[in-house]
C-alpha cells in the first residue's frame, strides 16, 4: 500500500520515479491550497474519495471502517502491543532454564562409544527437540565454576561447563540449555515467598495465602507497568491456573509515584549533569530532611522537578517541632491546652491520618507544620499532649526526630510500639466561620459568624464593620445574596 499524496518517504519515492500522485485530503483551513511539491500529511477533509467527500478525516476513519464491515470486507480491531520479553541471558549469574536437548552423532558412530564433553568429539544438539526436567529433579543448580566470564562463546559461559552440560541417561546422551533466566522466574512471584520464606517444603503455605493475599497496595514508577507488573501477573495467573493460590489477581491497588525531575525540569541524567546524589543531601542534612523533602515536594503521582535550595523549609521546620517539643519537657508542670489549641491539634490528627491512608504526604506535612507555627507562639506555654501528638504524628515522616522527641518527652521505648493519635470528630468541627461580604459584588470585608448563622444574623454582623457600612450608608438594598458559610453579597443602589 502506498499514499504518495499524504506520507513523506512514499512522495518521495513516487517524485523520483515519475509516479502519480492523487491527493484524497486536503486542509481545512478556507482558502488553503495543496503544495504539490509535498506531502500534506496533517489531518484534513476528504476530497476524491467518492461517497466519502466531505468527511473530516476522523469522521471518514470512522465512516470507511463501517462500510467495510457492513460489506463485509473488513472492520474495525483493536490491536495491543506488548514489549518483547527477553527471558534468556548468556551469563552465569540467573537461574539455570531445566531444559535438555538430545545429541545426535553421526551416522557411522556408536553413541556408547564416544563423549562430547571431549574435545574434537563430532556431534549436533537437537534444539528443534527441547525436554523439560523432570520435576523430580528440581531446583537444576549451577554447577561451581573458577571462571564464569562471558568468553569468546556466544551460547555463553555454561557452555564451557561440560561435565555439567552432558549428561547420559537410557543410554543416550543429552545436553543441558546454557542460557540462564533473568532473575525475573523469582522476582516475578517475591511477594508469594515473602509469605512464608522458610519453607523448605512449598514455596508457600496455602493457609498464609488465604491470610494475606492479595496485596493490599503496589508502589510503583510507570516504567513498572510494562515490566515487572506485566510480569508478575503473568506469572501469577499461572500459579493461579495450577491451584497454588486462591486469588486471580496478584495486587488490589496500584499507585505510580511520579518522577522527580533535575533542577533543569529534565529527567534526571548522567549526560545531562543533573543528577543529585541522595546521599550529599543526607551528609548535609540528615536522612530525615531528605524524607521530608522529597513527600512535601507535591502529590506523590506527581512529576516534580528537585531544587535542593528547598531542602531548607523542612530543616527550619524539623528545628521548630524540635524546639516546641523542648518547650513542653521544661515547663515544671503540664499546661492545659485551651479551646484553640484543642481544635487545631485534633483537626491536624484527623488531615494527617486522612492524609496517610490516601497517600496525600505533602498536605499531612503542611497541616503538622500550621500546628507547629501555632505551638511555636505559645512559647514556654506548649501542653505536652500537644507535643506528644505532634510527636507521634510526625514520626512515620521523620523517624530520627521522631524518636528523639518521644525519647525527650520521657519515654523508655520506641515510639513504635505506641498506638497512633486519636481525634475527636466534635473538635474538629467549627462552631464559626469566617466568610467574605461583598457590595455590589466586590469584596468589601469580612465576617465571623455562626456556622449556622442565617442571613439576617450574617447582614446585621456585616453592618458592624465600617468599610462594609461605608460602601451601604445611605443606599437603598436592593438585594441580599446568602451562601451559608461562604459568602454575603449586598445589592445596593
Amino acid at each position: 500500500m502506498a499514499v504518495p499524496a499524504h506520507d513523506e518517504r512514499d512522495f518521495e519515492f513516487a517524485k523520483k520515479f515519475g509516479l502519480d500522485v492523487k491527493w484524497v485530503v486536503e486542509s481545512k483551513e478556507e482558502g488553503h491550497e495543496l503544495s504539490k511539491e509535498e506531502a500534506f500529511t496533517q489531518y484534513g477533509v476528504n476530497v476524491n474519495s467518492g461517497e466519502f467527500n466531505g468527511l473530516t478525516t476522523e469522521e471518514a476513519k470512522k465512516a470507511i471502517t463501517a462500510k467495510l464491515s457492513e460489506i463485509s470486507a473488513g472492520g474495525s480491531k483493536i490491536t495491543y502491543k506488548l514489549r518483547d520479553w527477553v527471558f534468556s541471558r548468556q551469563r552465569y549469574w540467573g537461574e539455570p532454564i531445566p531444559i535438555y536437548f538430545p545429541v545426535d552423532f553421526p551416522n557411522d558412530v556408536d553413541p556408547t562409544t564416544v563423549d562430547p564433553k571431549m574435545d574434537g568429539c563430532e556431534h549436533t544438539i537437537r534444539y528443534d527437540k527441547p525436554i523439560p526436567v523432570d520435576e523430580a529433579d528440581l531446583p537444576l543448580k549451577l554447577p561451581e565454576m573458577d571462571d564464569f566470564s562471558p568468553g569468546d562463546d556466544p551460547a555463553g559461559c555454561l557452555a564451557r561447563a561440560k561435565e555439567w552440560r552432558y549428561f547420559q541417561k537410557d543410554g543416550k546422551w543429552y545436553a543441558r540449555e546454557t542460557n540462564t533466566m533473568p532473575q525475573w522466574a523469582g522476582s516475578c512471584w517475591y511477594y508469594f515467598r515473602f509469605l512464608d520464606p522458610k519453607n523448605d517444603d512449598a514455596a508457600f503455605s496455602p493457609e498464609l495465602d488465604e491470610d494475606w493475599m492479595p496485596v493490599d497496595l503496589y508502589v510503583g514508577g510507570a516504567e513498572h507497568a510494562v515490566l515487572h507488573l506485566l510480569y508478575a501477573r503473568f506469572w501469577h495467573q499461572v500459579l493461579y491456573d495450577l491451584g497454588y493460590t486462591k486469588h486471580p489477581e496478584p495486587f488490589q491497588k496500584l499507585v505510580h509515584q511520579g518522577m522527580i525531575l533535575g533542577s533543569d525540569g529534565e529527567k534526571m541524567s548522567k549526560s545531562r549533569g543533573n543528577v543529585v546524589n541522595p546521599d550529599d543531601v543526607v551528609d548535609a542534612h540528615g536522612a530525615d530532611a531528605l524524607r521530608l523533602y522529597e513527600m512535601f515536594m507535591g502529590p506523590l503521582e506527581a512529576v516534580k522537578p528537585w531544587q535542593t535550595s528547598q531542602v531548607a523549609g523542612v530543616v527550619r521546620f524539623q528545628n521548630k517541632l524540635y524546639n516546641v517539643v523542648q518547650s513542653a519537657v521544661q515547663n515544671e508542670s503540664d499546661v492545659a491546652m485551651d479551646e484553640e489549641t484543642t481544635k487545631i491539634l485534633h483537626k491536624t490528627m484527623k488531615k494527617v491520618t486522612e492524609d496517610i491512608e490516601s497517600m496525600s504526604f505533602n498536605t499531612a506535612i503542611s497541616a503538622m507544620m500550621v500546628l507547629t507555627n501555632h505551638l511555636t507562639t505559645l512559647k514556654d506555654k506548649v501542653p505536652w499532649e500537644a507535643a506528644e501528638k505532634l510527636t507521634l504524628m510526625v514520626s512515620p515522616f521523620a523517624p530520627h526526630l521522631g524518636e528523639e522527641c518521644w525519647n525527650l518527652l520521657g519515654h523508655d521505648k520506641s515510639l513504635a510500639y505506641h498506638p497512633w493519635v486519636e481525634y475527636d470528630e466534635a473538635l474538629c468541627v467549627d462552631n464559626t466561620v469566617t466568610i467574605g461580604v461583598q457590595v455590589n459584588g466586590k469584596k468589601r470585608g469580612e465576617i465571623e459568624i455562626s456556622v449556622d448563622a442565617d442571613q439576617e444574623v450574617a447582614v446585621e454582623q456585616a453592618m458592624k464593620v465600617q468599610t462594609i457600612l461605608n460602601q451601604v450608608d445611605g443606599k437603598e438594598v436592593k438585594k441580599v445574596i446568602f451562601v451559608p458559610g461562604r459568602i454575603l453579597n449586598i445589592i445596593v443602589k
